[in-house]
């Protein structure tokens, strides 16, 4: 796709999401009950609006990566709003000798995450991820993010796969999680959005155990072809209260600035199924 003029390529990327947001009436609708929780006062046909300006984005940030993928380090620099000040909390962390989790949600292109950690910053990373059920989808997502200079570990595919991110983080380097899809039982209850949620609790459990502090990122498609970088409030998750104690109220620490750049960027929110509904203990689409 990066042969074709950008503007050409927005053009295919609204017309196939035009096409899916008039078909896919469940995919619509249940986008749409999704974003009630950040706007309970307006209409369904207002949601339902919303909903196409999330599979708009969606699209466009799609293009933006596949373009991205092709660009050159100093395209691809130029990619990304970001500060000096990021840069010196990255090296501040790094300077304490743990590793980081970089963690974010399924708000704006964190794919675009292995850009920036191989161009920008010069920092190793893992993304540790579900295989998508797709095994060729898998294949190709492994090989691009390798491409960009980005490792994947799979969970639930070998039995030292704890051993493994815990390795990585000994040795100062940083890995990537999604927390707010849990998976079966590895799961802690916090309220996002004023609302009840399960977020998964790995993440605060290698903090509590290895010390990595966690740090919330948020990539959001500024202008076309332009991202803006949102480096959050890192957290660490306390050792002078119980375990259990302490990942709950790292993680929703952790939901609170998620719901920030949610509030921020609805149209940025990438759950395209019935969100809340997967928060009760009898949805089995996400185990």
């Amino acid at each position: 796709m990066h042969w074709l003029p950008r503007a050409v390529s927005y053009l295919i990327g609204s017309i196939v999401t035009w096409l899916a947001w008039t078909l896919m009436r469940d995919c619509r609708a249940a986008v749409a009950d999704n974003l009630r929780a950040v706007f309970p006062d307006e209409t369904e046909r207002q949601l339902q609006r919303r909903a196409l300006a999330t599979f708009r984005a969606y699209a466009f940030d799609c293009v933006d990566f596949l373009r991205a993928i092709e660009a050159s380090d100093e395209d691809a620099s130029a990619l990304f709003e970001h500060s000096v000040e990021s840069h010196a909390l990255f090296e501040r962390l790094l300077a304490g000798g743990r590793g980081i989790i970089v963690v974010t949600g399924h708000c704006g292109n964190w794919e675009m995450g292995s850009l920036l950690m191989k161009r920008t910053v010069d920092a190793h990373l893992t993304i540790i991820a579900m295989a998508e059920a797709n095994p060729d989808v898998n294949r190709i997502r492994t090989r691009i993010r390798a491409r960009l200079g980005a490792e994947t570990l799979e969970v639930r595919q070998s039995l030292d796969t704890a051993l493994q991110i815990r390795r990585r983080l000994d040795e100062n380097q940083m890995i990537a999680m999604l927390m707010d899809r849990h998976l079966g039982r590895d799961r802690v209850a916090v309220t996002l959005l004023g609302r009840h949620a399960w977020f998964l609790r790995t993440p605060a459990l290698l903090s509590y155990l290895g010390g990595a502090p966690l740090l919330p990122c948020f990539i959001n498609r500024a202008a076309p072809g332009r991202f803006s970088v949102h480096l959050g409030r890192p957290i660490h998750v306390s050792r002078d209260r119980p375990r259990d104690e302490a990942i709950q109220q790292a993680t929703q620490e952790f939901a609170d600035q998620l719901g920030e750049r949610l509030r921020k960027h609805p149209d940025h929110w990438y759950h395209f199924y019935r969100y809340w509904d997967a928060q009760r203990d009898s949805y089995a689409g996400l185990e």
